[in-house]
């Protein structure tokens, strides 16, 4: 176990499980792109620029996503210790990096769902394989809805077939533009095909099959160019569960809250038994998020996209150490 001082009042091993989960979070192409600061009163969320991935996420949008559903997972795991989390999302603009400190707030009264929430968050996975030809219960759709509702933002479910080829459409043009940039490229291939020793990106057990020209929805190749043929043979599923999680205004605090809300959702569908994975390129593509927006109603800002159904056992991804993770004074800026 790593050295760590007490905060908010928990023990050093609890304040270590704590950041545990809190790294758990998902996060574009596995960068975990955040760092945490300790006091005796406080935790802080940072936001690790090291990490930033400049050609496909220019805008730092989707990493503050990430640092937002790290904040989430931080919520539950203080609550869980019985400390309930007072949180404030702070864009100081003397402190960029900062993305939101919690404080201690008193006891935490015990709640159900916290508990099938806590224990989701080592059982989350982001799902590249194909999904059963199972669709997903109505009665799991509404729980899905709640849980982006209680962190103030918005799941747009794709229901008709007409949106559906419309987002269909979207994410092939986006991959393709993305695609045709030797730039994005080249990031994506620093983060993806990791070798197993690595402690961030995502390794090629961890990046799905060969995709083939028949699927209908595209996924990003992240085993760098090393994908294994379907073994099973079986192509990706015609009609998954997709929805699109959107806030209701701009800027960098709606990113956060945003953040938050995604990892409810997936720690919801990962308690209800559900795979998950990201159909990003759509956000990522500015002309094609314009395009989203429209879709999903002028009002909201789409964040990111989910294509959710029943898959198999997929393996985690590797973590850096809590080690790596710690900010100190003389960085916090």
């Amino acid at each position: 176990m790593t050295a760590l001082p007490e905060a908010l009042g928990l023990s050093p091993d609890q304040v270590e499980a704590v950041l545990v989960a809190a790294a758990s979070a998902p996060s574009v192409h596995n960068t975990q792109p955040w760092r945490f600061r300790l006091s005796d009163d406080s935790v802080e969320v940072h936001a690790d620029p090291e990490r930033r991935l400049p050609v496909v996420d220019p805008d730092d949008r989707e990493l503050r996503l990430s640092c937002g559903a790290a904040l989430f997972n931080l919520r539950l795991a203080v609550e869980s210790h019985g400390v309930r989390p007072l949180v404030s999302l702070v864009p100081d603009h003397a402190r960029p990096s900062l993305v939101a400190v919690v404080r201690r707030g008193g006891p935490a009264r015990p709640r159900r769902e916290l508990d099938e929430l806590v224990r989701a968050i080592p059982l989350r996975r982001t799902n590249r394989l194909p999904f059963l030809d199972q669709p997903v219960p109505e009665g799991h759709r509404r729980p899905l809805v709640e849980a982006a509702e209680a962190e103030r933002a918005w799941l747009h479910v794709v229901r008709d077939r007409e949106q559906r080829a419309e987002l269909r459409a979207m994410v092939v043009r986006a991959t393709e533009l993305l695609h045709a940039d030797p730039e994005y490229r080249a990031e994506l291939a620093r983060w993806t095909g990791r070798e197993p020793n690595r402690t961030d990106g995502v390794p090629s057990s961890a990046g799905g099959p060969r995709r083939e020209p028949q699927d209908e929805w595209v996924l990003r190749d992240f085993t760098g160019g090393q994908a294994r043929p379907r073994l099973t043979g079986k192509d990706f599923e015609d009609d998954p569960l997709l929805v699109v999680l959107c806030s209701h205004y701009e800027g960098r605090v709606a990113e956060v809250q945003t953040g938050q809300a995604m990892e409810h959702v997936l720690l919801t569908a990962t308690a209800l038994g559900l795979a998950v994975s990201f159909l990003s390129q759509v956000i990522e593509v500015p002309s094609v998020r314009d395009e989203l927006r429209r879709m999903v109603g002028g009002g909201l800002e789409p964040q990111t996209v989910l294509r959710i159904g029943f898959g198999s056992p997929v393996p985690a991804v590797p973590r850096r150490p809590v080690a790596e993770l710690l900010v100190r004074d003389s960085a916090a800026g």
